[in-house]
């Protein structure tokens, strides 16, 4: 199908997370204006650098300092906001939703970069009682929630009825070691050290820490010497990591764990890993392990014009060593990852419209980061194991390094200064309500269906 003759072909990319944001960037700063028609339909008008969420949830990092504006940075491109509902590969045409508004945008690429969402599994209360850690909305609620359940504790009577309530509230269940559910622990709990004085009979020790993995490791993706260290000051803080155990059922004021443990707890924290966005699977097309097939090109094979990258990709890793069947593995679902198919995806689209050259992806690690809090990190630049201060100058370079505007890197270099040289922020401004920080309302699932 060609574009018609009055108009630019267009190039539609459904996802304002970091392929998608490159992409673009790539394509407004290398392909001609009168060659193409550059949309994006993102349900918010920024990119979301969400390694840096649990930084927000602890106060250390402004909301809107992680928020870096498409319309300022991406000024060639169209922006819908909205979420695609459906697409139709036969007219080339997707459907956009947003509140009770639809309309409908043919094109002749489509870029699918939606992302991912939240693992969940089929366990009774997880989708009501549990809270993750993806979007600022998630963020926000869980710092003030947070502040919320300790300034209860610190009013409950000391009678046998509040002692009980009081147990619940300072007890906090996260489920996945990976990097939110370790960075938000020993974040959050190393903030709760420098405001305890905010409570008259609550310190940051009388909160009991709890958390839970099926894996056998903590942060197996940084290998088993950084997975220890970072078990070793977990367990100086006092955090209770239980590892291959999860959640078997959760309620408001409790959760049950596969060992047979019962947890009394007001506050759950769900970031068991991601899978692809819902939209993947509704597309029809093949997937690897809920993530959609595309060839090393970042083309989906089958449909001429439809391109895929990120967290929703299955893409081929040209730079592993293939398994034993002579099988390449697929990228890893890291930001890392996402960002420079993004800068891939631009290159190849542009060489389809006749400007440039394709080429497969193929990206060689650069490392991974965590950071622990205080002057606590682990990281493994180029392969190097490095742990403590260091780590932690290399996590907030790298940090600095990949948020993709200016105006943000000043922004939150700024916070970190702050939070050194004066008092922490313990402010609570509740401005999110619970029901909007579910895991379905705050990730949007709910119009694809399940996502279990």
């Amino acid at each position: 199908m060609t574009s018609p003759p009055h108009r630019r072909p267009r190039v539609v990319v459904v996802g304002g997370g970091f392929a998608g944001f490159h992409a673009l960037r790539h394509l407004q700063r290398h392909l001609p204006r009168e060659a193409a028609e550059l949309v994006l339909v993102t349900p918010n008008d920024y990119l979301l650098y969400s390694p840096l969420l649990p930084e927000v949830a602890t106060g250390v990092v402004e909301a809107r300092h992680i928020a870096v504006s498409l319309r300022r940075t991406l000024p060639r491109v169209r922006l819908v906001l909205g979420r695609v509902s459906d697409v139709d590969l036969t007219t080339r045409m997707v459907t956009v939703r947003r509140a009770d508004l639809e309309h409908r945008l043919d094109w002749d690429h489509l870029v699918l970069v939606p992302g991912s969402v939240t693992r969940q599994f089929d366990i009774p209360g997880v989708p009501d009682h549990a809270r993750g850690l993806k979007t600022l909305v998630e963020a926000v609620y869980l710092r003030d929630h947070l502040l919320e359940q300790l300034d209860l504790a610190d009013a409950q009577p000391d009678t046998e009825a509040g002692r009980a309530a009081r147990e619940e509230m300072l007890t906090v269940v996260a489920v996945g070691a990976g990097y939110t559910g370790t960075e938000f622990v020993a974040q959050a709990q190393r903030w709760l050290t420098r405001i305890e004085g905010r409570w008259d009979r609550t310190r940051a020790r009388d909160v009991r820490w709890v958390l839970v993995d099926v894996a056998p490791a903590v942060l197996p993706e940084l290998g088993p010497r950084l997975g220890e260290h970072a078990l070793r000051v977990l367990h100086d803080r006092g955090v209770d990591v239980r590892l291959r155990t999860s959640v078997s059922e959760a309620e408001d004021t409790r959760v049950t764990l596969t060992d047979g443990t019962t947890i009394r707890t007001r506050t759950l924290v769900w970031g068991a890993g991601v899978v692809a966005s819902p939209l993947v699977m509704a597309l029809g097309l093949p997937t690897r392990k809920g993530r959609l097939v595309t060839d090393p090109d970042l083309s989906v094979p089958g449909v001429h014009g439809l391109w895929a990258a990120g967290d929703a990709a299955a893409v081929p890793d040209l730079a592993a060593r293939g398994t034993a069947d002579g099988r390449l593995p697929d990228t890893p679902p890291t930001a890392q990852h996402a960002q420079r198919q993004g800068v891939a995806l631009g290159r190849n689209i542009a060489a389809a419209l006749g400007h440039g050259t394709a080429r497969p992806y193929r990206h060689t690690d650069l490392g991974l980061v965590a950071d622990l809090g205080g002057f606590d990190a682990v990281a493994r630049p180029l392969g190097v194991p490095l742990t403590g201060p260091v780590a932690k100058v290399v996590t907030r370079g790298y940090h600095l390094y990949a948020l993709p505007a200016m105006s943000n890197r000043v922004r939150v270099a700024l916070d970190w200064v702050f939070q050194s040289v004066l008092p922490p922020d313990e402010t609570q401004l509740s401005v999110v309500r619970e029901e909007d920080a579910r895991l379905a309302t705050a990730q949007a699932t709910a119009i694809y269906g399940s996502t279990a």
